[in-house]
């Protein structure tokens, strides 16, 4: 491709472009063009020996002068036919980047469809008229904008992008609320939030999203709602829902989906849908939070609490907190909906703070009762047990009555590790601090931190012995167990008793989360074993009973937020259990949830016997009350990775010694701990460590990270075996 040379006089623009890590630069380049474009115009431009995307910018008051002898570089096209990216989505942008001490253009093209990024303006021009309302015109040099709608959209287009809604903006059918589901959504219809959503499992959350997404979209013809998920496998129960009860009012066009399993045309066909307005709600995971909605009135961000909402990768963002952000800065909505809340949430929600306006649903939909919760004490069961003698005879029990059960292990695979008791071999990772775990069904050992895979040896490694055992479970051998130990049961179909496994091995293939889930509804399946990916926000009717194998590695971990997880991973998945009311009554059942554990005294425990997370809050925020910990103080992670432990340490402790000779403002309020190697020090041949900074002012801390930059990267050039260094502003692991 011939790019363009130096072009002629024009005019100067200020675009966002992605460039290379830590090279340094600013966060816009300078680009002449012929005309003048407007703020949010996407241009091909020249970086480089290549052409790559970049987003016209709002230029500073002052633009940076050009070095001595040097003009700026021509744009190589305008992407025409499509309207530039608004100011609040350009303000999200910026915010977002200077929050999490990313480059600007390196998250403003992020943000974008994979394939918008990789188009000219021929083909987007082509894409544009097959499947996109017409749009004005850029302006051309001298021009000015015609009068705009809510949308920002020229009024005058013979083809306006923001439809009516078809059918009215009436209600579809009579939708019966429950007294709190009514109380919630009258509190959300008349005040400004931000709302904390506190429902019990099967409390009719989603109901309350409906009903608050219909009064947004009615209440103007260019509304729109994004609704957030935490989970892909989420999408689609809950895409259904909503078209069915707003595509009679809207078309079914008007509802969209925003996630990383969509191939990058559905994406963009989706996306560049909520750019023009003609879809009306949104449904994502975090990605969704960056999604161009000019007429946006309503945030939902459903499991506000799961840790998926913060991105590991690249710009670690929280779309949570960024769907607050946005909220406030465009005049929308919020609600933060969740059975187990955040800590964070739940502080800022409590009344003597006020900064979130709390509303309880504490009652399941139906009059359903909550489970009931059996913990199993392992040090009085035979040793060995997979499954604890009582806990069996419930599971056979529900299975002859034809209920079905659910049994929880957050661990894939058939074994976390290959042992020799002869020698003492494991079968760790050649490339990672880690074990590889053990896959029975393919004969397979592979890494699940880099991706190493190899054949399961016939004999040890180390010494020979052919007599190599697998150590500790995974849901692979909670299957085959089960299956085992359930072959003799007789359903009231009179057939052998089903089980099923779901969790990241067996939904690889396109389809096969939806096709395992529907077998599960249709109550093909007696006994599901599964990860988490299963133990939130999916209603299953007929499940009964909830059992958890393994759960107590979680109390004593390291990360101060491990009793959170834990604790809300175990109430969302006891929230399976008899979420369908007449049906427990119609079997004359009660639901359950059991626990086998090695430590039955724990608070935790206790806690969750009586569903009583407002308990277990007020006692996990007094304890980091006292520590100082969030959210009671705010902290960031600098973390390197480096060809050595030693120069990744290094690293970290020269630019915290930078940063205190430097003075940098707010490093009185910033504690900076020494650097140390993570739990998983090696990935991928790459050792890594980290190094906290806490501070009791979020401002302060901000301070700090904004001037560190530059020091961080001049050190980066004195330790040349360093391979890359990132900050994680509020990190969730720790």
């Amino acid at each position: 491709m011939n790019l363009p040379a130096a072009a002629p006089a024009a005019h100067l623009l200020q675009v966002a472009v992605s460039t290379p890590a830590h090279s340094a630069l600013g966060d816009l380049l300078s680009y002449a063009c012929d005309r003048p474009l407007p703020p949010g115009t996407l241009v091909r431009v020249p970086l480089g020996r290549r052409e790559v995307l970049g987003v016209v910018w709002d230029a500073p008051a002052e633009p940076p002068p050009l070095p001595a002898g040097m003009a700026p570089r021509a744009v190589a096209g305008v992407l025409e036919g499509m309207a530039p990216l608004d100011a609040a989505w350009r303000r999200l942008v910026a915010f977002a980047a200077r929050y999490y001490q990313r480059a600007l253009g390196e998250l403003a093209l992020a943000a974008l469809p994979p394939q918008l990024r990789e188009l000219t303006p021929e083909q987007l021009a082509r894409r544009m008229r097959r499947t996109s309302p017409a749009f004005p015109p850029l302006p051309q040099a001298g021009e000015g904008g015609g009068e705009g709608c809510k949308n920002g959209h020229n009024a005058q287009s013979p083809a306006h992008p923001c439809p009516l809604p078809q059918g009215g903006e009436g209600v579809v059918g009579s939708i019966s609320l429950s007294a709190e589901q009514a109380s919630a959504a009258a509190q959300i219809d008349t005040n400004p939030g931000p709302f904390l959503l506190f429902g019990s499992t099967g409390s009719g959350k989603t109901e309350v999203y409906l009903h608050s997404v219909q009064q947004a979209l009615a209440a103007s013809p260019a509304a729109q709602a994004l609704v957030m998920v935490p989970e892909i496998n989420l999408t689609p129960q809950l895409e259904a829902r909503f078209r069915e009860r707003f595509a009679p009012l809207y078309g079914d066009a008007a509802v969209v989906s925003l996630h990383s399993g969509m191939t990058n045309p559905q994406r963009l066909k989706s996306w560049l849908a909520a750019h023009a307005g003609a879809a009306r709600i949104v449904l994502g995971t975090r990605m969704a939070i960056f999604a161009s909605l000019p007429g946006l009135r309503l945030i939902v961000v459903d499991e506000e609490h799961d840790a998926s909402y913060k991105q590991q990768e690249g710009a670690r963002y929280s779309a949570r907190d960024l769907a607050l952000w946005r909220a406030r800065d465009q005049g929308a909505k919020v609600i933060l909906g969740s059975a187990t809340p955040s800590l964070e949430s739940w502080h800022a929600s409590d009344p003597a703070v006020g900064r979130y306006q709390r509303l309880e649903m504490p009652s399941r939909i139906g009059a359903g009762a909550l489970p009931r919760l059996r913990l199993i004490d392992m040090g009085q069961q035979p040793r060995g047990a997979i499954f604890a003698p009582p806990l069996l005879a419930a599971i056979t029990e529900r299975v002859e009555r034809g209920e079905q059960c659910l049994v929880l292990l957050n661990r894939r695979g058939f074994a976390p590790v290959l042992h020799c008791h002869a020698c003492g071999w494991k079968s760790d990772c050649p490339h990672c601090s880690a074990h590889q775990v053990f896959h029975k069904i393919d004969r397979t050992l592979r890494c699940h931190h880099c991706g190493f895979a190899q054949r399961v040896p016939r004999a040890c490694p180390s010494c020979g012995n052919p007599d190599i055992a697998p150590v500790g479970r995974g849901t692979e051998q909670l299957e085959e167990q089960l299956a085992q130990l359930l072959r003799n049961v007789i359903t009231p179909e009179r057939r052998a008793a089903r089980v099923a496994r779901i969790d990241a091995d067996t939904t690889k293939a396109k389809g096969a989360l939806e096709e395992q889930l529907a077998q599960v509804h249709a109550g093909d399946v007696d006994v599901l074993v599964g990860t988490q990916m299963v133990a939130k926000g999916h209603d299953f009717r007929r499940i009964t009973l909830v059992a958890a194998v393994q759960p107590d590695g979680a109390l004593f971990s390291s990360d101060f937020r491990a009793p959170e997880r834990l604790f809300a991973l175990l109430m969302q998945a006891a929230g399976r259990a008899g979420r369908d009311a007449r049906y427990v009554a119609a079997q004359e059942s009660h639901p359950e949830m059991w626990l086998q554990t090695w430590h039955p005294d724990h608070a935790l425990y206790a806690a969750l016997r009586h569903h009583d997370y407002p308990a277990f809050a007020a006692q996990q925020l007094a304890e980091r009350a006292g520590a100082g910990m969030p959210p009671f103080a705010h902290q960031a992670l600098v973390r390197a990775d480096a060809r050595s432990q030693e120069t990744a340490q290094a690293f970290l402790q020269a630019a915290a010694e930078a940063a205190r000779t430097a003075a940098l403002p707010g490093l009185e309020q910033v504690f900076i701990f020494p650097p140390v190697p993570l739990a998983v020090q090696r990935v991928a041949g790459v050792e890594r460590a980290q190094m906290l900074l806490e501070s009791p002012q979020r401002g302060a801390l901000q301070r700090f990270l904004a001037a560190w930059q530059p020091l961080l990267h001049a050190e980066r050039a004195r330790h040349k075996g360093l391979v890359r260094w990132l900050v994680d502003v509020d990190p969730q692991g720790i």
